[in-house]
């Protein structure tokens, strides 16, 4: 059986959990937004960081950033 990588299931989580709470808190394009703008986003950014460097901790510190700019993107919106 292969090993369980607990980070990336927990990104994974989190961005679908996103993606969801802008689906039905916000509206529906919020969501489709969410998932796919940062599926674009984030795919081209680990791309480029491990080709050039190699360095999985700064990809995966860009990668939870992105995350956390996008959930307070949504808060903002939400709350104006």
């Amino acid at each position: 059986m292969p090993r369980v990588h607990y980070e990336a299931l927990l990104f994974c989580l989190a961005w679908a959990a996103l993606a969801i709470a802008g689906g039905l808190y916000g509206s529906w394009w919020i969501g489709v937004l969410l998932s796919v703008g940062m599926l674009i986003l984030i795919s081209a950014s680990s791309m480029q960081i491990l080709s050039q460097s190699g360095d999985e901790v700064m990809e995966r510190q860009v990668r939870w950033g992105i995350l956390m700019v996008a959930a307070l993107g949504l808060a903002v919106y939400l709350n104006a």
